[in-house]
């Protein structure tokens, strides 16, 4: 346990000062006050997140620090979505150098609201499911999760993602660095289709499951 807390810990530092550098250094300043509305809504509320994990779910909290990915079209997504994400830091840091955007304030709160329901719905997830972690394969004992989130939607840790990461360059008052991250959904799309070919063939249930939730990620939409 103590390693474990060592570990999270440390992980989350390391997080937090190196989204810090992405986003200042291109910016050339700390006055960079986006930065730090976003680093505040996505930050506190994972660091809660993870005392809650240590707390009541130890063993959740393990998977989620595990980050390798064992099937090739999952390793090449989770590469690419690394590569809009920090583009997106980049962009936006350049923007406010260069005041290239003038997004409305009204537009960032909002934004900066999305942002924490997204992380919001995330910790609603893992309460629900304790085998939700960040790398796609079939845990053992596993079962279909179909409580909660999952009544509504088949991959709601999905539906946090992209809006966290859809509102994040309108936090960061950038609508360039909306480009690179237009991406975001499409990456989704292909790691869904591809975990729910190993869902299918690899979890009891899991076919039934899909007939009857008929949404990935959106009601309605998606």
């Amino acid at each position: 346990m103590k390693r474990l807390i060592i570990n999270a810990i440390a992980r989350f530092l390391a997080g937090f000062i190196t989204i810090a550098a992405i986003l200042f250094i291109p910016a050339g300043s700390i006055r960079f006050w986006n930065a730090w509305l976003f680093m505040g809504v996505l930050f506190v509320p994972m660091l809660f997140v993870i005392g809650y994990l240590i707390v009541r779910d130890p063993e959740l909290l393990y998977k989620r620090l595990n980050t390798s990915e064992k099937e090739k079209t999952q390793k090449n997504v989770v590469l690419l979505t690394a590569i809009a994400i920090l583009s997106g830091f980049i962009i936006s840091g350049l923007d406010y150098r260069f005041q290239w955007s003038k997004v409305p304030f009204p537009v960032v709160v909002f934004s900066a609201f999305m942002v924490f329901a997204g992380y919001m719905l995330f910790f609603i997830v893992i309460r629900y499911n304790s085998y939700a972690s960040r790398v796609v394969e079939i845990q053992e004992s596993q079962k279909v999760i179909d409580t909660g989130p999952y009544r509504i939607v088949r991959h709601p840790m999905y539906s946090a993602a992209i809006l966290i990461f859809m509102f994040m360059p309108f936090v960061l008052g950038s609508f360039f660095a909306l480009i690179p991250l237009s991406i975001f959904p499409f990456q989704i799309g292909m790691r869904m289709k591809n975990e729910e070919l190993i869902l299918e063939k690899g979890l009891d249930g899991y076919s039934e499951y899909k007939n009857k939730v008929r949404y990935k990620v959106f009601p309605f939409v998606w």
